[in-house]
């Protein structure tokens, strides 16, 4: 699959992704564990087929001292013990509002009952909008065959303000 555009080569897009990193930095700031966001932003990766993403987060999450076998093991998260009940609430919630139009509903009332239990406003207001963000991220990557494999660690960095 060949790469049909760089979107960095566009003086729009660049200031998008300055601005699009800019605003993740504050989900860092959140008390919602930075391990949650990133098994949530791998997660809606790997629905999206968002090879890129996968390579970003995954390598993001072992520098911030993920464990491979969890890593290996999200994809298939229901059927493993690897994650804490928080955790699977995040997953959950991360994989109905990535696919919102599998159900008239979208997010269930279960799924979003379980994850109040475990998080609170703050935590909850950061999980949607990483979701909302690696969401959008996907969509870019994905209609331009973005190439996952070759990301370094802090890349992104570089478009801090």
């Amino acid at each position: 699959m060949t790469v049909r555009f760089n979107l960095f080569d566009s003086p729009t897009a660049a200031k998008v992704a300055k601005r699009f990193y800019n605003t993740s930095l504050a989900l860092q700031e959140s008390t919602l564990p930075a391990t949650t966001r990133h098994l949530v932003e791998l997660r809606a990766s790997q629905i999206n087929g968002c090879g890129f993403c996968v390579d970003v987060h995954t390598k993001e999450a072992t520098a911030a001292g993920e464990t491979p076998l969890r890593l290996n093991l999200v994809a298939a998260w229901r059927h493993t013990t690897a994650f804490t009940a928080p955790e699977r609430a995040a997953l959950a919630l991360a994989e109905e509002a990535t696919r919102l139009a599998d159900t008239a509903q979208a997010v269930s009332d279960a799924t979003w009952t379980e994850a109040r239990e475990h998080y609170d406003d703050d935590q909850l207001a950061t999980l949607i909008c990483t979701i909302a963000l690696i969401n959008a991220a996907n969509r870019m990557s994905v209609p331009l065959h973005t190439q996952g494999g070759s990301y370094t660690p802090d890349t992104f960095t570089t478009l801090r303000d």
